[in-house]
This record gives C-alpha cells, structure tokens and sequence, in this order.
C-alpha cells in the first residue's frame, strides 16, 4: 500500500502512466471494448467491476491533463446521436475533466470509428467494467511543472 494513492491504481498500472511522457494518450475502455484487437501491441490494464468515472477518476488523480492541447479529453460519441448528447457516463468524464480545470470544450465527442482510429496512438489501454454502451475515453497526458 502506498499513502495518497488511489487503491484502485495497481502497481502495473502506476508503471504505465509513470512511464508515459508529456502528449501521449491514455484510453478508459468499456467492459465491452475490444482492447486486446486494437491495442496493436501496446499495454491493456484491466480493471473489471469498476465504472469509466471510476476509473477515470483514479488516472487523472496522478496524471495532469495537458494544457498544451486543444482537447486533450476525448469520448466516443454515441451514434445516431445529435453530437451534444452524451450518456451519464460521458457526462461523468466531462465533470472530471472540467473539475481539472479544463473548459467543457476541451473534451471532444469523437465518432465511433475515429474513435478506433484515434485509439490506435494511445500508449496504454485500461478496461474499466463499465457496461453501458458507448463508455470510452481518452485522456492527453501534460507536464507537471515544479
């Protein structure tokens, strides 16, 4: 156990968003998200049980968000959907994203397949157990400066 850490941030985990440098993303995956087919290699942490505000909330407790990126939040848009809708998870996503300190406009509604696109340049894949549809997220990781 460490002190001020998230428990819901194992260890493999820690690793991963330590290791990640300044404008590399990380993705917040639904139960359902086929992670392991479009990791194209890269690391998938899973964290069954566990909702995307959940776990979002755990990555942005030691991750800053960079402010160097017009939208360095991103969720997969529900389809069909005018772009302005978003499920309570997404809207769960923004607050957080907003409580960091970034405008509401900062997180981007991306379509569904450039969703899968987009995933592609993430550097680590964690799979919440979030089971409502459309629950994706990504994140832009910034500096800390001190």
């Amino acid at each position: 156990m460490l002190k001020g850490i998230d428990p819901l941030l194992t260890p493999e985990l820690l690793m991963h968003l330590s290791a990640m440098g300044h404008g590399e993303w990380v993705a917040v995956v639904d139960a359902n998200f086929t992670a392991d087919f479009l990791s194209h290699g890269k690391p998938v942490v899973r964290l069954p049980g566990n909702s995307l505000a959940r776990v979002s909330q755990a990555v942005l407790s030691v991750i800053p968000l960079a402010v160097d990126v017009a939208q360095p939040a991103a969720y997969m848009r529900v389809c069909n959907e005018p772009e302005s809708h978003r499920t309570p998870a997404q809207q769960a996503v923004v607050d957080l994203v907003v409580a960091e300190g970034i405008p509401e406009h900062g997180v981007e509604p991306v379509e569904r397949f450039a969703f899968y696109d987009k995933i592609k340049g993430a550097s680590l894949i964690i799979q919440s157990g979030e089971a409502t549809a459309f629950g994706n997220a990504m994140f832009c990781k910034g500096v800390i400066l001190n």
